[in-house]
This record gives structure tokens, C-alpha cells and sequence, in this order.
């Protein structure tokens, strides 16, 4: 009975306090890198909030991120901004026949600062900057508001560029006050790095590797898994699919299915599922539970099964990178691939 009871009174081991935490990020942040400190607390505090386990891989695994995305910094500055924003701004004035004669003008105007736009647009150095001519523009030139149609074309932004539609959907536990929205705390280090945080590793996975992850970090949750289903969808059917992570097409009516539903439909027998069960089970596809889910074992058997060898539960997605700050042709792959290697060389350290 005395073992018994001592057995019962044994406690968890304490983790590492909040001040231990921000000694270890110090210790991994670069040497030459401006107020280490400050950035330190703002990690532990996004780990904190969302109950996220200061361990090792954790921690290495936002540093990489960071690092890739941008070297370090807030408010990283963009190549051949101004001559990007200058082309999205003529190609949205050319989508909706706006006379470039009448554009120019618009542009003259000054805006809230002093300055005119088309002034402003030219010297642009960061998304924060463009973000805020945007919503300067279509706030008060009516000519604005029809181009940019409540439309921030500025998407992502901060140290870890996260998405700031994301950041907007997941701003409940957001710590800190809140002045002038989500989409300008995005540009700040500690919402940068929180709702980065968040994106990264504010999800369980069935990974059992950190590069699938980095990943997802950069085609949307999941998109791992659901490429190696994809991969497993192909081997069964003996379709062709892109291995790009989305198992459905967006909005599709049941009798318009996007091509991987349309190959998971013809192994209907095969399974034993109709549409509707498979459509079902597809919507889960943003889920951790789809991994349990009688379309996934049943199709990953099947594929086993007439592919004769083991098939991976997680691939890297097949995605040629689209955006207008990209000057080369890059992908998923390329992007999971360095953030792994920053990964590694952190976890050395």
C-alpha cells in the first residue's frame, strides 16, 4: 500500500519557466541580429498564448520559417515593388476599360500624407507601406475604391509573411490591443510572429517529419496529407492527378466534381462508398480526423493493394509558386526544402 501510494503522489516534471524560454531563443537567434531579446519575448509570448510547447523542434521550426521569409525582419522590404504595385494597379484599371489617361490623373491626387499616390507608389519599399497606400486610395479617391473594390490586393505580410486573411479569422486570442485592425498588426513583429506562429504549428498533424510542415506552411494545412491521398487516389485508378494538396474543387456541384473526386468516384465499387459518402468524407479534407475517415484507409488499401509496396501517408505537394514577387520559377518543394535546411542547422546548434 506505501508503494501505491507514492506511486500516486509522483507530478509531472515543471517545464522551462517563460524567462528560461526566452534565454533558449536568444541563444538560437542570430549573434549580429538587432534586439534579440525583443524578439524572444515575442515568440515565447505566441508559444504561451496558444499553448505551444517551447521545445526544441518548435522553436527551431518558427526560427527557419522566419529566417527563410524574411532574414530577421518586421517589415521586410520587397525587390521591384514599386514597379509591381505600378502593374497591378494598370492591370486592374485595363480589367475594367479605366482610360489610362483617366488613371494617371487619379494617381496625381495627393493622398492623406502630402504626397500623390503615383509618388508614394514609385518609392514603395514593403507590403506595410503598399497595404497603407491601398487603403489610402480606395478610402478617398472614388476612382480608388472601383479599382481596388474593398479589395486590399496585399494578402500576406510581417516576419513570417503570413496571411492576413488567416490572421482576421484567428484573431480570438490575439494578446494585445488592437488599435488600427488585424491586417496592420500583421506588419508588426509580435503579430507577425504570433499569427505565424499559429499557421505553422497551431495544428496537430500526422507528420512524422518537420519538412511536411514547412510544407503546409506554404500550400495551406494538410496539403501534405492530401497530396500523398492524391498520390494514393492516382495509383488506384490509374489517373493522372496534380499532387497539389486540394481534394476538392472549390464551390463544385456534385455533378461538376474537380478532377481528384472525379477519380475517387470511379474506385465507387472498388471502396464500396457512393458519391454523396465520398463527398462527405472529401469536406474533411482541412481535418485532421480525415485521416480516419473510411475513404482514407480504404483507398490507401486499395492503392497498397493493386500498386504491390507501401505507399507515403505524406508527400510534398507538386505547386509552381504564383505571385508577382516572385521573379524565378520556384515551388513548394523548393521552399519546404531551405526551410528544412535552416531547420536542421538550428536543431545542430
Amino acid at each position: 500500500m506505501a508503494l501505491l501510494a507514492l506511486a500516486g503522489c509522483a507530478t509531472t516534471p515543471p517545464g522551462p519557466t517563460p524567462a528560461q524560454v526566452r534565454d533558449d531563443i536568444v541563444r538560437r537567434l542570430p549573434a549580429t541580429l538587432a534586439d534579440r531579446a525583443g524578439w524572444a519575448a515575442d515568440i515565447e509570448t505566441a508559444l504561451s498564448v496558444q499553448d505551444i510547447a517551447p521545445t526544441p523542434e518548435n522553436l527551431c521550426a518558427v526560427l527557419a520559417v522566419t529566417e527563410q521569409e524574411s532574414g530577421y525582419q518586421a517589415d521586410p522590404p520587397v525587390a521591384n515593388l514599386p514597379a509591381i504595385s505600378r502593374r497591378e494597379i494598370e492591370r486592374r484599371a485595363a480589367a475594367l476599360h479605366v482610360p489610362r489617361l483617366l488613371l494617371d490623373a487619379a494617381l496625381k491626387i495627393n493622398s492623406t500624407d502630402g504626397r500623390s499616390y503615383a509618388d508614394r507608389l514609385a518609392r514603395v519599399r514593403t507590403e506595410r507601406e503598399l497595404s497603407e497606400i491601398y487603403e489610402d486610395l480606395s478610402s478617398r479617391v472614388p476612382l480608388g475604391k472601383r479599382l481596388l473594390a474593398d479589395h486590399n490586393p496585399v494578402q500576406t505580410g510581417g516576419p513570417m509573411q503570413v496571411s492576413i486573411p488567416f490572421a482576421q479569422a484567428n484573431a480570438e486570442k490575439y494578446p494585445y490591443p488592437v488599435e488600427q485592425g488585424i491586417r496592420r498588426e500583421v506588419f508588426t513583429r509580435r503579430g507577425g510572429m504570433y499569427f505565424g506562429i499559429l499557421h505553422l504549428l497551431g495544428y496537430d498533424t500526422p507528420y512524422e517529419r518537420k519538412v511536411h510542415r514547412f510544407a503546409d506552411f506554404n500550400a495551406g494545412w494538410y496539403a501534405s496529407r492530401n497530396a500523398a491521398f492524391q498520390n494514393a487516389v492516382a495509383v488506384a485508378s490509374g489517373r493522372s492527378l496534380a499532387l497539389d494538396g486540394d481534394l476538392l474543387a472549390p464551390g463544385a456541384a456534385m455533378d461538376e466534381p474537380g478532377e481528384t473526386e472525379r477519380a475517387v468516384r470511379s474506385l465507387s465499387g472498388a471502396i464500396a462508398m457512393d458519391e454523396r459518402a465520398i463527398r462527405r468524407a472529401l469536406q474533411q479534407g482541412n481535418q485532421l480526423d480525415f485521416n480516419r475517415t473510411d475513404l482514407f484507409e480504404r483507398v490507401f488499401a486499395l492503392a497498397e493493394q493493386r500498386g504491390g509496396q507501401p505507399l507515403p501517408r505524406a508527400m510534398i505537394p507538386g505547386i509552381t509558386l504564383d505571385s508577382p514577387k516572385i521573379t524565378r520559377e520556384l515551388t513548394t518543394a523548393w521552399f519546404a526544402t531551405r526551410v528544412n535546411d535552416r531547420y536542421q542547422r538550428c536543431m545542430a546548434r
